[in-house]
């Protein structure tokens, strides 16, 4: 489904001009915007869209810029905070920071700043646009909100339980999409640093000119931008727990200074002359294979023996295919809450096909393939006609979104393949244009008989922005209906 989409970015300030200004910067930049003139307006936006970054001032009337980060961070932690602040709060900011707002920047902003910080921002978004979430208080089989009862996630369990409570630097491997951040969650909230920061960096997501920076942090007029000095993450995870995902995507010429940062616990900021030191608890994680990394010059062989402290490896879903049954429960009884569906089960065919899938995209491809399976079901039970057509098969490879004819039905994951009658006149780049125009009016009129023609609502869920519904339904002769959002 191509709709056109862009990320979208909510900003909140209770200054009109500063609204105009960030919003027209920020739609120059290739952004939807989204503006709300204090946190109460904010908190409304961000429950009826798909909000993507949040900027936000921190002095606000209603509720500041600080209630509503503390609100994001426990009802939508997925979403990075960017907070906009005077010189003379900076400390506020800072603790925000360790609170779990992703950035600040200080007014007056450096525009070229704040542009870097929201890339960075909407980065680490899509990263984590599908990151497996912890599991509910519901009775799921597993421990420390991770769901399992397989030999290897029992193994899992055991060795967190061992070192959760201990100084020990632990590296997390397994591939994308299996969980590693929730072990790096586990290992934190069962520690005694429980009540300390727990501070996450994706290193994907920064560029390798600005790694240092974001770790160690920079003083006042150390490169074009630095407005004011500003701490890095080492700092504002001191006492408690720093988690550096993707850490194989550190570049080389940084890896001697993050080294010593660990063994020592002792650094300086970018352009300063001050060492600082730090207590800080070590998570790292990556789905690469490190030792093939070091044989090939990429990976400091010293870096990996000393985040190589502790290996927890968590094992893909294919390999433990007895998790799968739970996983589905759990997951069904979220999306059941969060579309306002009451799916009761999963017909015992479509959980065997579930079962004997590979799921190369581990624990992230099964939950996507369960809420498009509750969001487009229209029984209390999910059959195998409503699983995607790679599931139906078993083939990881086939393609989500086939073309359609107009008599197909159109499953979560895609059509059924259809069988060309007749070559197509206009030729093939025609027909898939008319068949892309029908799969997206199946799935738009679908979307929007769910949320009971609310155009708003219909666009979360399809996790594009209103306008571009709203666009889309003009072009396909989708009449916008009543609409109370």
């Amino acid at each position: 489904m191509q709709l056109p989409d862009r990320p979208q970015i909510l900003v909140a300030d209770d200054e009109p001009n500063l609204r105009r200004v960030l919003r027209a910067q920020l739609v120059r930049d290739g952004y939807d915007v989204h503006v709300a003139e204090d946190g109460a307006q904010a908190l409304g936006i961000l429950r009826e869209h798909h909000v993507d970054v949040v900027v936000t001032d921190l002095r606000m009337p209603r509720i500041d810029g600080m209630a509503l980060l503390r609100t994001i961070v426990e009802e939508m932690p997925w979403i990075p905070v960017i907070l906009i602040t005077a010189h003379g709060t900076v400390d506020t900011a800072v603790e925000a920071l360790k609170l779990g707002a992703f950035d600040y920047v200080t007014k007056p902003f450096d525009r070229d700043e704040l542009r870097r910080v929201v890339a960075k921002a909407a980065r680490t978004r899509e990263l984590r646009a599908t990151d497996v979430e912890p599991a509910s208080t519901a009775a799921v089989p597993g421990r420390y909100g991770l769901v399992g009862r397989s030999p290897a996630m029992l193994e899992v369990f055991q060795i967190i339980e061992r070192v959760a409570d201990t100084p020990s630097t632990v590296l997390v491997t397994g591939e994308s999409g299996t969980g590693k951040e929730l072990i790096a969650r586990a290992l934190h909230e069962h520690s005694s640093r429980r009540d300390r920061p727990f501070v996450r960096v994706n290193c994907a997501a920064i560029p390798p000119e600005l790694i240092e920076s974001e770790l160690f942090g920079y003083e006042r007029g150390a490169f074009t931008g630095a407005v004011t000095s500003k701490p890095g993450r080492f700092e504002l995870a001191d006492t408690g727990t720093l988690f550096l995902d993707e850490i194989g995507e550190i570049p080389p010429s940084f890896q001697v200074k993050l080294l010593r940062a660990l063994q020592e616990q002792e650094f300086e900021r970018v352009g300063g002359i001050k060492t600082l030191r730090v207590d800080v608890r070590l998570v790292a994680a990556t789905n690469r294979d490190l030792l093939a990394d070091i044989a090939e010059g990429r990976f400091r062989e010293d870096l990996y023996y000393r985040l190589h402290v502790v290996h927890l490896h968590v094992p893909p879903l294919r390999e433990r295919r007895e998790d799968i049954p739970p996983l589905v429960e759990h997951f069904l009884a979220r999306f059941n809450a969060k579309l306002r569906k009451s799916v009761a089960r999963v017909a015992p065919d479509a959980l065997e096909r579930l079962v004997h899938y590979p799921w190369r995209g581990n624990i992230r491809e099964l939950e996507n393939v369960m809420e498009r399976c509750v969001l487009f079901c229209d029984g209390a039970e999910i059959r195998v006609e409503d699983l995607p057509a790679q599931v139906r098969q078993g083939d990881a490879h086939a393609p989500s979104s086939p073309p359609a004819r107009p008599t197909d039905r159109v499953s979560p994951g895609g059509p059924t393949e259809p069988a060309l009658e007749s070559p197509a006149p206009a030729g093939l780049r025609e027909a898939v244009r008319e068949a892309t125009a029908r799969l997206e009016r199946d799935l738009i009129a679908r979307a929007l008989q769910q949320t009971g023609g609310n155009v708003t609502h219909a666009a979360r869920l399809l996790r594009i922005s209103r306008k571009s519904l709203q666009t889309k339904m003009k072009e396909l002769g989708l009449r916008e209906r009543s609409d109370g959002g």
